[in-house]
Formats: structure tokens, C-alpha cells, sequence
């Protein structure tokens, strides 16, 4: 039986290289960055290094980088920590999302609006995309924070971010700009200067490499308060002692994202997922895409099966030996309908009966084919079960 990964979104294997950066400090270098000693001092420039890596990559300065635990720490902290930051000036501060945000953004968001705090979730098109006319509408007196997520997890959707940067720049009151570009790292352009972001979130897992770190970018100047308290780590922004070994694969892992080698593998990723796109619909009918095909990650598909609910359609190809998502991981033991699919506006039932399917730099040609084979009996055999007849033969 096949074990074929087709889940990339959820989590990525760590890359050789980046492992074997990181294995000193798991073993040899185990000292504690904040020592004054050389085991100390030998860890703290580890961090400083992986810092600098990250920094190039954003084109920004090294102290506008702060490691955090993980992405939904960095969210949080961007979020609570310019919201609290602000409540010093503004009474009731206003936070502007979208209605495809991760649940790592959607949840503070919520929390804050119960601590009294107004927020508005902008809705977004039938491709998945905000739309900068209803964030011009939704700017208010005393909106502090704009929350955009750069490329949806879900379907793959690239939300115009330089628009909305560019039109926050000309804001009388300084509205800063955060996103979750979480998944956009492996395959878009990142200069914050470019997307004219405040904020930006970035995670290790999904870069291919260590899950247990992320990082937030925080802009000079930008007044956000921390979260958490403790220490002075991470100049007192971000205390608890650093993740040494992580932090080292984040920055491990950034670099290969830089190389020149990526970019030949995204574009023979975009390759085999333009495949699926046209080879599903040949042999198994009735199906949609969800999200723009046009502003779309190049790893990214994300199918609907009617008649096929979607939790079958996952265990059914699990069985099988392939490795696939009805949506985002951090939301796989839920029973409600994707809220990103249901914002497309797909009645829940149809959100049920997606599929995720995302690819990364060790799928093959070979894999795509063998599981186009396996999810067309798939589905046919479940639409069987339920009795669904089919648009184009009636069965």
C-alpha cells in the first residue's frame, strides 16, 4: 500500500539540511542562551544568527524579529498586544479581520470583543479574496488594527496585501497592519517594506522545518505590549528561555527558502497541481474548486464532492495509504463546516464534502497519479452509499 503525503499545509517533514544545522544544538551546544558563559554565549549567537537569516528574508532590521513558541503565539501577541498597547489612548479599540482568517487570528479577535473591544470581520468574494472597497467602508475613528491573512490555508487564496498597506499608510491615525503569512513563505514575496505590513507572522512546521517555533515581525516604533512576563528574552517582548535548537531550524529553514533551488521546486509544485486541476474533473464528475484559481497558492487545491461527505472521503484515503485534509489541521476534530468555505458562501452540506489536497517539494509526478486513481473509486464508491445521482449520467 502507497504512503503518499498530500498534506503539506497541515505540517511539513524537516528538510536534511535544516536537521542537521539544528542537531548540535539538540546535543553538543545545549547551554542556555541567556548564560554569560560560553555554553551561553555560543547559543545566544545561534539565535542572533537565525535572526539575521530571518531578517534578510523580510528585508528588515534583526530587532524588529522576535521567536516565538509557535504562529498562533505570534497572532496573539500581534493582536492582544497592540489592542492593549492601545487601550492607554483609545477606550474602545477597534480591530478590522476577515472572514477567512485562521482561528490563530479569528479567536483573539473574539475574546477582544468581549473584553470590549469592536471588531468587524470583512466578508470576502466567491473566490475567496477581500475586497479593499469594503475596508476602506469599514475604517472607523478609532481603528487600531487591520488583520489580514496573506494566503488562506484552506484554499490557497492571495489576499491583496500591498492594496490594503498602501491605503493604511495614508490613514490620518496610524492603523497598524498585521498578517498571517504562515503559508504564504514558501512561495511569496515577503519584503514587509513591499507589502507595507506592521506585523507579520511566519512558522517553522510548515517551511519544512521544526514544529515548536515561529517568529512575529514587529516594525520599529510599532506600540504593541507583551503578553506574557518573565524575564527579558526577546527584549522583553516575547520572556521564557528561547528554543535554541528550533530557532536554529527556523532560521535552517528560512535560508533554503531563499535559495535559488526553491524556486525551481515551486515551480514544479504549481506543475502537478495544475495537474490535478485538470485531470480530476475528467474522471470524476460533479466536482468544484474552491477559491480564485488566478490569486492562488502554486501547492494549493481544494475540491468539493457532493455526495461524497469529506471526513469519509479523508479516512477512506487514509486507508488507502494517502495523507489529506477536509480543512485546517488545527480544526480537525471539529464537527461544524469549514467557516472559510461557508464565507465563500457553500451551504454547510457542500462545505462537508471538500477535500484539501497541498503539495510540497517531495511529491511526485507518480504520487499524483496513483492518488487521482484511487480518489475517483473513492468517491464513487461513497456517492454508492448515499445514493447520489450524478448531473451528467443520473446514477
Amino acid at each position: 500500500m502507497p504512503k503518499i503525503y498530500l498534506d503539506y499545509a497541515a505540517a511539513t517533514p524537516i528538510d536534511p539540511k535544516v536537521l542537521k544545522t539544528m542537531m548540535p544544538y539538540l546535543k553538543k551546544e545545549f547551554g542556555n542562551a541567556s548564560s554569560i558563559h560560553a555554553f551561553g554565549q555560543r547559543a545566544l549567537s545561534a539565535i542572533e544568527d537565525a535572526r539575521n537569516i530571518v531578517a534578510n528574508f523580510l528585508r528588515c532590521q534583526p530587532e524588529e524579529v522576535y521567536f516565538t513558541g509557535s504562529a498562533t503565539e505570534a497572532d496573539n501577541l500581534a493582536i492582544q498586544g497592540i489592542v492593549k498597547a492601545a487601550k492607554s489612548r483609545i477606550a474602545k479599540p477597534h480591530i478590522i479581520t476577515s472572514a477567512i482568517e485562521h482561528h490563530a487570528v479569528l479567536e483573539p479577535c473574539q475574546y477582544l470583543k468581549k473584553q470590549g473591544c469592536e471588531v468587524t470581520v470583512l466578508p470576502v468574494s466567491k473566490d475567496g479574496l477581500v475586497s479593499l472597497a469594503d475596508l476602506k467602508k469599514a475604517v472607523q475613528e478609532n481603528t487600531v488594527l487591520v488583520s489580514v491573512i496573506y494566503a488562506n490555508n484552506e484554499i490557497g487564496a492571495i489576499q491583496p496585501l500591498a492594496e490594503i498597506g498602501k491605503f493604511l499608510k495614508q490613514s490620518k491615525t496610524k492603523i497598524y497592519f498585521h498578517t498571517d503569512a504562515v503559508q504564504a513563505v514558501n512561495y511569496l514575496d515577503c519584503n514587509v517594506d513591499s507589502l507595507g505590513v506592521d506585523l507579520l507572522t511566519i512558522s517553522a512546521h510548515k517551511i519544512y522545518g521544526p514544529k515548536g517555533v515561529g517568529a512575529l515581525y514587529v516594525r520599529k516604533g510599532t506600540a504593541i505590549e507583551p503578553m506574557v512576563y518573565g524575564g527579558g528574552h526577546e527584549r522583553g517582548l516575547r520572556p521564557g528561555t528561547e528554543n535554541v535548537a528550533g530557532i536554529v531550524g527556523l532560521g535552517a529553514a528560512i535560508k533554503e527558502v531563499a535559495s535559488p533551488k526553491n524556486k525551481i521546486h515551486n515551480i514544479r509544485i504549481r506543475q502537478l497541481r495544475d495537474k490535478l486541476i485538470k485531470k480530476i474533473p475528467k474522471i470524476i464528475s460533479d466536482i468544484a474548486i474552491n477559491g480564485s484559481l488566478e490569486k492562488r497558492l502554486p501547492n494549493n487545491i481544494n475540491f468539493t464532492f457532493p455526495g461524497a461527505e469529506g471526513e469519509a472521503l479523508l479516512v477512506a484515503l487514509d486507508q488507502k495509504g494517502f495523507a489529506v485534509s477536509t480543512g485546517s489541521a488545527c480544526s480537525s476534530h471539529s464537527l461544524e463546516a469549514s467557516h472559510v468555505l461557508t464565507a465563500l458562501g457553500l451551504p454547510e452540506e457542500t462545505a462537508h464534502s471538500s477535500l484539501r489536497i497541498t503539495l510540497g517539494k517531495y511529491t511526485n509526478e507518480k504520487e499524483i497519479d496513483i492518488f487521482v486513481l484511487a480518489l475517483a473509486k473513492v468517491v464513487e464508491r461513497l456517492r454508492e452509499i448515499s445514493g447520489y445521482k450524478t448531473k451528467t449520467n443520473g446514477k
